[in-house]
């Protein structure tokens, strides 16, 4: 099992220069590989495999127009070569989407393996510079002097704020389980509130972007009457960074609290799988679907579940869990957005809409495991009968052959 632990670092100008450097020199490689690859694929229609841009860096060295590659570090251009190719190999496996070229005005990293940096004492020696990089280690349950990272990233954040991240491989694969809750719960994620769980607790969304909106537009103005590319308009938009990264940890920090809450109280979790990247596409609720992270939260869950030994169990997102009644089951042919709360025309049970939905949610998931929460392994709750949902593209007849 992999694990990261991310800290703050305070370069000295000297190593500044030397990162700043190497930032640019493998967003040059970035770029120019990619660019190749490009123009290989679309004129000739083959693939550049690594083996071959790994010469063409050779080859770049030994011109005069890019000697200065080879006065930074080579293995973070190395990497940045590994990237790539991974990177479009999950392209062309449907993984993930087309490769992006790198500016100069986002994060910048680089990637240090084992034979660029080393660690003595608890002191992080980095390659092409004569002082240890200093940093703030938080980590009061890992012995900094024991650390052993397989890889070691340098970063800075638009913001100006440096980073670097050990990446450590532990020994064992099966961490040790948390105790036994006794329980099950189950969750249904909204806009209102961020979560309702089948128990009837609501969590509130903290809506972080709303919070901070005025002062970040405020700073988003500034920086457009700024001439481009003047001092003044770097350091307005450094303040916006500053502005959306505070948003951004104040997120971060929500998820994490509110999903180890709920591993630390449940034993079984059912959640539904919601098409985020679908309901963005929605300009009415794009902003606030995607203020409430819940890509983000599923992704916390599913390795913190993994990591204290409870089960996490997802459920397909067709699955009629506002419309179906969960003391009777019955199933409602309509149900509008807007209504909040409705009757069962079977019992006459007055229903909350949330926690009417999770608590189905947490019925489909006990029905999928069986009652036996250890056999459970990417199950799901398929939309029943034959009327299958139809995409929202033109739907086109097929063509008749004679």
């Amino acid at each position: 099992m992999r694990t990261a632990y991310k800290c703050r670092a305070y370069p000295d100008s000297e190593q500044a220069a030397i990162f700043g450097r190497t930032f640019g020199c493998v967003r040059l490689v970035w770029n120019k590989t990619l660019a190749e690859r490009h123009r290989a694929y679309h004129v000739e229609s083959r693939r550049i495999s690594y083996k071959e841009t790994d010469a063409a860096l050779t080859a770049w060295k030994k011109t005069e127009e890019l000697a200065f590659l080879s006065e930074v570090s080579s293995v973070p251009l190395q990497q940045a070569l590994r990237h790539q190719h991974a990177a479009f190999a999950n392209f062309f496996a449907g993984r993930a989407r087309y490769p992006r070229f790198k500016t100069r005005n986002s994060r910048q990293s680089a990637h240090y393996t084992r034979s660029a940096y080393r660690m003595r004492e608890g002191e992080l020696w980095m390659a092409k510079t004569t002082a240890p990089l200093a940093f703030a280690w938080s980590f009061e349950d890992m012995d900094l002097a024991t650390l052993n990272p397989t890889t070691v990233v340098v970063s800075r954040e638009p913001d100006g704020r440096w980073y670097v991240t050990f990446a450590v491989d532990t020994d064992t694969d099966t961490p040790e389980p948390i105790p036994a809750a006794g329980h099950a719960i189950g969750i249904d994620l909204g806009v209102k509130d961020f979560a309702v769980t089948s128990d009837g607790e609501r969590i509130p969304n903290p809506r972080h972007l709303e919070k901070k909106q005025r002062n970040l537009a405020r700073y988003q103005r500034r920086m457009a009457r700024k001439q481009p590319g003047s001092v003044n308009r770097r350091k307005a938009k450094t303040k916006a960074a500053r502005a959306c990264r505070k948003v951004r940890n104040a997120r971060s920090d929500f998820l994490h609290r509110t999903s180890t809450g709920i591993v630390r109280q449940a034993d079984v979790i059912v959640v539904e799988d919601l098409a985020v990247a679908n309901m963005v596409r929605n300009r009415s609720l794009a902003k606030a679907i995607s203020d409430c992270g819940w890509g983000e939260f599923r992704r916390q869950l599913e390795y913190k579940a993994e990591r204290a030994g409870r089960t996490l169990i997802v459920i397909d997102r067709w699955y009629p869990s506002s419309k179906t009644c969960s003391h009777c089951g019955h199933l409602l042919a309509k149900l509008s957005l807007s209504t909040r709360a409705w009757t069962c025309p079977g019992c006459r049970t007055r229903h909350d809409r949330d926690v009417n939905a999770a608590k189905n949610i947490l019925a489909a998931g006990r029905a999928v495991a069986g009652g036996i929460p250890g056999e459970v392994c990417g199950a799901d709750v398929r939309r029943q009968g034959s009327s299958l949902p139809q995409s929202a593209v033109k739907q086109k007849h097929p063509r008749r052959e004679p």
